[in-house]
C-alpha cells in the first residue's frame, strides 16, 4: 500500500526532461547557443514593435498583424528557451508536474496562434493586392483587431483540449520525457496508458489546424500570384512580390516544420529526429522572424534607418 501511494505521489509531482543528454560534450554549448538566439529573439522582436510604433508610415494592417506577431514569438520563446538553456547547462533537468502542464499549455497556445497569425497576414496581403481599392473598407481596424483575438482564442481552445487530454493519461512513477520542453508526442510517450484515442485527437485537432491555416495561405497566394502575373509592368510586378516574399518564407518556414511534427500518422515514434526539428519551430523561427521581415522590406529598413539617425 505504501509503495501504491509512493508511486501515486511520483506520479503527480515531477518529470525529468531528457532533451539532448546523450550527447553530454554538447550541454553547454546547446545552453551557450539556446541563451544568445534568447536574447537576439527578445531584442529583435521588440525593436520591431518599437519601429512599427514610433514610425506613423507603419501604421497599417500588415504592420499592426507584424507588430502582433512580434509580441507572440517573445512569448512563444520565452515559454521553452530560457527554461532549456537552464537544462543544458545546470543539467536541472526536473520539471514540476504543474510546470510541464503550464509548459504545454502555453506554448500549444502561443504555436496554434502562430498558424492562424501567418494565415490572418496572407489574407491581409490577398486584399491589398488583388483589391487594392476596397483595401481599406476590408482590413478595417475592427476586423484586425477580431482577427488577433480569433487567432488567440483558436489557440485557447487548441491547448486546453491537448493538455487537458495529454494530462488525463496515467503516468508511473518518475517519468523520463525524452525532449528539452513538454512537448505533446514526447509526454504522452511517456505515459503508461494506451496513447491511441490521444494520438487521433491530436492528429485531428492539429492536423485540421494546420491544414486549415495552411489552405487559407495557399488559396491567398494562388490569387496573389496571378493577380501579380496579369500586372502590365514589371515595376509593379516586382513591388507587390517584394511586400509577399518575406512573409512567404516565414510561412514555409513554420508550416513546414509543424507539418512534420504534428500533422502526420506516427508523431510520437521518433524523439531524437523530433528533438531537432522541435528546435527549428520553438527557437530558430522566432529568432528569425524579425530579420526575414526586416532585411526583406523597405518600409521597415526606411524607418529603421530614420530612428538610427534621430539616435
Amino acid at each position: 500500500h505504501l509503495k501504491g501511494s509512493m508511486e501515486n505521489y511520483t506520479r503527480v509531482t515531477l518529470f525529468i526532461l531528457v532533451g539532448f543528454r546523450s550527447h553530454p560534450e554538447s550541454q553547454l554549448l546547446l545552453s551557450v547557443l539556446f541563451s544568445i538566439i534568447y536574447v537576439v529573439t527578445v531584442v529583435g522582436n521588440a525593436c520591431m514593435i518599437l519601429i512599427i510604433q514610433t514610425e506613423s508610415k507603419l501604421h497599417t494592417p500588415m504592420y499592426f498583424f507584424l507588430e502582433n506577431l512580434s509580441i507572440l514569438d517573445i512569448c512563444y520563446s520565452s515559454v521553452i528557451t530560457p527554461k532549456a538553456a537552464l537544462t543544458f547547462s545546470l543539467g536541472k533537468r526536473i520539471i514540476s508536474y504543474n510546470g510541464c502542464a503550464s509548459q504545454m499549455f502555453f506554448f500549444s497556445l502561443f504555436g496554434t496562434a502562430e498558424a492562424f497569425f501567418l494565415a490572418v497576414m496572407a489574407y491581409d496581403r490577398f486584399a491589398a493586392i488583388c483589391n487594392p481599392l476596397l483595401y481599406q473598407i476590408i482590413m478595417n481596424r475592427r476586423l484586425c483587431v477580431c482577427m488577433v483575438l480569433g487567432s488567440y482564442l483558436s489557440g485557447c481552445i487548441n491547448c486546453i483540449i491537448q493538455t487537458g487530454f495529454t494530462f488525463s493519461l496515467s503516468f508511473c512513477g518518475p517519468k523520463e520525457i525524452n525532449h528539452f520542453f513538454c512537448d505533446v508526442p514526447a509526454v504522452m510517450h511517456a505515459s503508461c496508458s494506451d496513447t491511441l484515442v490521444n494520438e487521433t485527437v491530436m492528429l485531428a485537432v492539429c492536423g485540421s489546424i494546420i491544414v486549415g491555416t495552411a489552405l487559407v495561405v495557399f488559396i491567398s497566394y494562388g490569387y496573389i500570384i496571378i493577380t501579380i502575373v496579369q500586372m502590365p509592368s514589371a515595376e509593379s510586378r516586382c513591388k507587390a512580390f517584394s511586400t509577399c516574399s518575406s512573409h512567404m518564407l516565414a510561412v514555409s518556414l513554420f508550416f513546414g516544420t509543424v507539418f512534420f511534427m504534428y500533422a502526420q500518422p506516427g508523431a510520437t515514434s521518433s524523439p531524437e529526429r523530433s528533438n531537432i526539428i522541435s528546435i527549428l519551430y520553438t527557437v530558430v523561427i522566432p529568432m528569425l522572424n524579425p530579420f526575414i521581415y526586416t532585411l526583406r522590406n523597405k518600409e521597415v529598413k526606411g524607418a529603421l534607418k530614420k530612428q538610427l539617425k534621430r539616435k
